[in-house]
């Protein structure tokens, strides 16, 4: 199975953001897909982290607005 995900966030300048679930190891992650000029690297955060960084940027705030339509 391959891991399924919901984009959050997509900057103007290429960065996304996604809500991401592995069906094999059963978790729940964040992905971010940095643009090529960033290096293109993507990275997999815990939501957890994802949630105890400083800042409140737009991808921050569309998890928790998702979270909130849980409730």
């Amino acid at each position: 199975m391959s891991i399924q995900t919901r984009e959050l966030y997509q900057s103007a300048n290429g960065d996304r953001w996604s809500l991401a679930h592995d069906p094999v190891v059963t978790c729940v992650f964040i992905r971010h897909e940095p643009n090529l000029a960033s290096g293109g690297k993507i990275s997999d955060i815990d939501i957890g982290a994802f949630l105890s960084r400083s800042g409140q940027g737009p991808e921050k705030q569309e998890l928790l607005r998702l979270i909130g339509t849980l409730v």
